[in-house]
């Protein structure tokens, strides 16, 4: 039973790129989840870290909502927040969408991208209305807004 529980975590855990894709850091994004007609709005923080990239997530407020690092290719908590499986998908969502289009193929071989829109199939559908506004679709919700953070509020 155990490795039944272990083989299907491993299978539900977000794919991550072949090699870490060239991002021009730091980012500030606005981030709006929508489901089920409610909505919460996200302030997500990328930035460099030595060899580690930081993912800080906080509502509007400033309170911390998930901390991660992406170091080697791996998911690493940061901080004393509680695991957030949701935030570690979106994460790793928000990777696929801010891959530069030239190394989308190399690390997401099983990826697609037509004009404004990609798709890593079964797991994320992107449609672009600028390079760094897009909507991001997971098959079974939610579907989140995503935008660069202006000085103007949400």
């Amino acid at each position: 039973m155990g490795f039944v529980l272990l083989l299907s975590a491993c299978a539900s855990r977000a794919p991550l790129p072949e090699q870490t894709p060239n991002l021009s850091l730091p980012l500030q994004l606005h981030i709006q989840r929508l489901q089920a007609e409610q909505r919460q709005d996200w302030v997500l923080v990328i930035q460099r870290e030595g060899p580690a990239i930081r993912w800080s997530m906080m509502d509007l407020l400033g309170i911390p909502q998930a901390r991660q690092k992406l170091v080697d290719g791996e998911w690493r908590a940061d901080g004393l927040l509680p695991p957030n499986p949701e935030a570690r998908e979106l994460f790793a969502a928000l990777l696929f969408a801010l891959t530069p289009k030239d190394e989308l193929s190399g690390n997401y071989p099983a990826a697609w991208q037509h004009g404004a829109q990609r798709a890593l199939p079964e797991r994320w559908d992107v449609r672009y209305s600028q390079p760094m506004s897009f909507e991001l679709n997971l098959p079974k919700g939610p579907k989140y807004q995503v935008t660069p953070l202006s000085g103007e509020a949400p």
